[in-house]
């Protein structure tokens, strides 16, 4: 998948070069502008979510609103990564708040079953399965579950 052609500034080339070295990562707004903080390249917070939300309607990047309670991510669509015709599920972990993009092809066959059999689509993007991560797992002797 690749961009529409629209208008280029240094901070839209900054803000692109930073999403394709965090490929197939979710980002949110704040972590990008931590990113140029540290780097010193001086992007405004309103700068990002304009270039933000114009790439995400250009289809080069993917907006993931996973409940009100979590801050939007952003992930840059290359090439290669999942498009709009591939099914695509979340996890969220409940204690570190990470998102996990989750494919497979058990839950492909109920979204198809639900299609099929009861005329409900679902949108695979905004399905989220709630848990805990294996990172969290790890370090936290009572998961909380």
């Amino acid at each position: 998948m690749s961009c529409k052609n629209s208008y280029n500034t240094k901070q839209k080339k900054e803000l692109t070069d930073y999403l394709k070295s965090v490929n197939g990562e979710h980002v949110t707004v704040n972590d990008i502008c931590e990113h140029f903080k540290k780097m010193g390249i001086p992007i405004g917070m309103t700068t990002i979510y304009r270039h933000l939300e114009r790439m995400t309607e250009e289809g080069c990047v993917n907006k993931y609103i996973i409940d009100s309670n979590s801050p939007a991510c952003f992930e840059y669509i290359s090439a290669n990564a999942h498009g709009d015709d591939h099914t695509c599920f979340h996890c969220k972990c409940d204690k570190c708040g990470r998102l996990i993009h989750l494919h497979s092809k058990q839950l492909e066959d109920i979204k198809k079953h639900l299609e099929e059999d009861h005329s409900f689509y679902l949108n695979s993007f905004k399905t989220v399965f709630y848990g805990i991560c294996k990172d969290c797992m790890a370090s936290d002797s009572d998961p909380g579950l």
